[in-house]
């Protein structure tokens, strides 16, 4: 029987909206490593720890910002707000696990005008990386059990694992997967699905591309800024990498507004930060237009998430009524996991580089499965942590 979602009633919409404001501007704050460790600390709160969603619905969240563009952790903090606080909610979480970040690399990226160099962050992270790996594992195991409960769902996992270690793109092996579990359902049922019905149920939550980027070399105007960011946030899949090439093609050897280094630095400003890497675009407003232009290049990045997440959000209930289209979306589930495991591999090779950090990552999860601490304080400490044993081993 499909649980109804946590939607308050209108008395309750105030105290909602607050909790939704507080929670995802401390996730804002803390939420370092990345969309699978974004995800994994929304998990932990929503699900485990204040059960606003059940763990089915969490999944199919999952699946669904997987199939349209823009940052998936901010378009699944902005799903959460809409199912906690209606449309209200939408805005307040995502608003609200934006702003921190926001705040944060447009601090750098004045510095950055002003002073020309990049703080050196290397000891923070080499305490906090640790700890997210213990973060995002933590939750993959709970997700893991919910998702994959079938030797069908195994096999299209451990394909998509494979897939995605062999360089198939983040999209593709979603729609595959998708596929491959439709097409066995309908093997089983003995009988052809219906005609059009999973193009029609699916088709709203694949937006058209935005054409009609700001012509080649033409000059640096904050109007062309906005709409480029737009641009990139109605189309772009894939990981903090694909989002380089993107920027590199374009602002680079197009347009001629930032130069290769300046690309890198802003790049790493959104991997090191909190909150969604998307703010790489703050970064880069600022270094080309000051305040207005980070104030622009970051509504036009994350404006398509809102919208994209507002029209496909009140679709997602209604995809589990149909066999074809949840079919369909427990294949993409799947698929959506399996790309969070190698990320964490990747991760965890970037991160456990010595036997301080695993330990650290090791003690991290005793206290995180066993006595149940929150994540953001884990994330806390393992920064405080990493200086520590950083300023031990003699980093600089």
């Amino acid at each position: 029987m499909e649980s109804q979602p946590s939607v308050p009633t209108a008395s309750d919409r105030s105290t909602a909206l607050k909790e939704l404001a507080l929670l995802f501007l401390r996730l804002g704050t803390t939420a370092f490593g990345g969309p699978a460790a974004h995800i994994a600390m929304m998990e932990d709160e929503v699900v485990r720890r204040r059960k606003w969603l059940t763990r089915d619905e969490f999944v199919d969240l999952l699946g669904a910002v997987n199939l349209i563009p823009g940052p998936n952790s901010t378009e699944l903090a902005i799903h959460i707000g809409h199912k906690r606080g209606g449309w209200p909610g939408l805005v307040v979480a995502g608003t609200c696990f934006i702003l921190p970040a926001f705040l944060i690399v447009g601090a750098i990226g004045w510095a950055y005008a002003r002073f020309g160099s990049l703080p050196r962050v290397d000891a923070l992270l080499y305490g906090v990386k640790a700890v997210i790996i213990a973060v995002v594992l933590q939750a993959l195991w709970g997700l893991l059990r919910t998702v994959v409960k079938t030797p069908l769902a195994a096999v299209v996992g451990v394909a998509a694992v494979v897939a995605s270690f062999l360089g198939v793109h983040e999209l593709l092996l979603l729609v595959l997967a998708g596929l491959a579990v439709l097409l066995w359902r309908a093997v089983e049922r003995r009988r052809e699905p219906p005609s059009g019905t999973l193009a029609a149920t699916m088709l709203p939550l694949w937006p058209l591309p935005v054409t009609g980027a700001v012509a080649a070399a033409a000059p640096f105007t904050l109007s062309g800024l906005f709409f480029f960011f737009v641009k990139v946030g109605s189309v772009l899949y894939g990981s903090g990498y694909v989002l380089l090439a993107f920027l590199r093609s374009d602002l680079v050897e197009r347009y001629g507004w930032l130069t290769e280094a300046q690309l890198l630095d802003a790049v790493a400003v959104g991997q090191v930060t909190p909150g969604p890497v998307f703010t790489t675009a703050t970064f880069i407003g600022y270094v080309l237009g000051g305040a207005s232009g980070a104030v622009l290049a970051t509504v036009g990045i994350f404006l398509p998430a809102f919208v994209f997440v507002a029209l496909s959000g009140p679709l997602v209930p209604r995809l589990r009524r149909s066999w074809v289209a949840g079919a369909f979306l427990d294949g993409v589930n799947v698929a959506s996991l399996a790309l969070m495991v190698v990320v964490t591999w990747q991760l965890g090779r970037a991160a456990l580089v010595d036997a301080w950090t695993v330990g650290l990552a090791g003690v991290s999860a005793v206290l995180l499965i066993r006595f149940r601490v929150n994540s953001a304080w884990l994330v806390l400490g393992g920064g405080v942590a990493g200086m520590l044993l950083a300023g031990g081993l003699g980093m600089t």
